[in-house]
């Protein structure tokens, strides 16, 4: 993905979902924790952001751990989507959204609780390695 691709294709489902959960408050005062990946650091995604008046958290770098895609949501997708075979990106693309409208609302909840957790516990250890319970 390129931060072009991110900015025509993703950016405005997440602004959409901002203000559809919160159409008081908009896209302002809205943080948003993004990983160090290309397509979230470049410079148009950031500027972006601040036009929505969106904040970014800092994600500290090669914190993998800390990431809820990367600690939970992605061994669920691999371990179902595993032995399909796909005809092209749409047909991906369709699976993986479906198989992630099938995850319960709680596990989502549950997840971020979590998450919570590894924060406090990245701060407790001044940003230093730590095993993730």
């Amino acid at each position: 993905m390129t931060a072009t691709y991110y900015l025509q294709n993703e950016l405005s489902q997440v602004k959409s979902a901002i203000n559809e959960q919160r159409p008081k408050v908009s896209t302002s005062r809205t943080l948003l924790l993004y990983d160090n990946v290309g397509p979230h650091k470049a410079r148009a995604t950031t500027q972006s952001l601040r036009e929505l008046g969106i904040q970014i958290l800092a994600h500290p770098a090669f914190s993998l751990d800390l990431a809820p895609c990367d600690f939970w949501l992605l061994t669920i997708l691999k371990d179902r989507l595993a032995g399909q075979k796909f005809d092209g990106i749409q047909d991906l693309a369709e699976a993986v959204n479906s198989e992630l409208r099938t995850i319960p609302e709680e596990d989502y909840q549950g997840v971020f609780c979590k998450w919570q957790i590894r924060l406090k516990d990245c701060i407790e250890s001044h940003g230093e390695y730590f095993k993730a319970l």
